[in-house]
């Protein structure tokens, strides 16, 4: 059974049970609120060699102004978030009129070997009830022999009144270490929400 672990005086301990199916324990490491006036938020600290396995878990990201992208980027030891990317990136979309709809692979927002941001969700609406939520997985960051693999799934209302759907996976190509992960909207502020980082055990 799943459920928040709690120590000896039932205090919350930041960690959370997996269900009996299996999962790994979840263990809270940081959480970044924005204040309304984030530029970017950005995880530079705590990604090591100490799991093998980290999520990032956003929850009503919003944008300060309409039909923006919410995307990411890595560090690879320098100071920089540039790490050089390969990606794919696919989305199923629904309008609020149920009148289009569409499941499609976007060759226009993947990445090949490019050190630009990745777009995780697309065209958010600044509308004060919309936003995105989702997770990223980045696997063996702290690894000097092998790329580091990332996937990511979320759900936006875009700025037409559309839920999106989006998948993407993809993988840093480098040999050096993931050291930091920096989020960001593709111009503009990100004006709401939170992202959690965790280590799963």
């Amino acid at each position: 059974m799943s459920g928040i672990i709690a120590d000896n005086s039932g205090r919350h301990t930041g960690l959370v049970k997996a269900s009996s199916g299996g999962g790994g324990v979840w263990n809270l490491i940081q959480t970044l609120t924005s204040d309304g006036s984030d530029a970017t938020l950005t995880f530079d600290s705590n990604i090591d060699s100490t799991y093998d396995e980290y999520v990032f878990k956003f929850i009503s990201i919003h944008p300060q102004t309409d039909d923006k992208n919410f995307q990411v980027n890595f560090r690879d030891g320098s100071t920089a978030y540039d790490a050089t990317k390969t990606t794919t990136y696919f989305h199923a979309t629904h309008d609020e009129g149920d009148s289009a709809t569409s499941l499609a692979y976007i060759a226009g927002h993947d990445l090949a070997q490019s050190t630009g941001a990745q777009i995780l969700s697309e065209g958010i609406s600044s509308d004060a009830d919309h936003g995105s939520s989702g997770a990223l997985w980045l696997f063996s960051p702290s690894s000097t022999t092998y790329v580091k693999h990332f996937i990511c799934r979320s759900n936006g209302t875009r700025h037409s009144d559309i839920s999106s759907d989006v998948h993407v996976a993809g993988y840093c190509n480098v040999t050096a270490a993931i050291d930091g992960v920096q989020f960001s909207m593709s111009s503009g502020e990100i004006q709401g929400g939170s992202i959690s980082l965790y280590g799963i055990t």
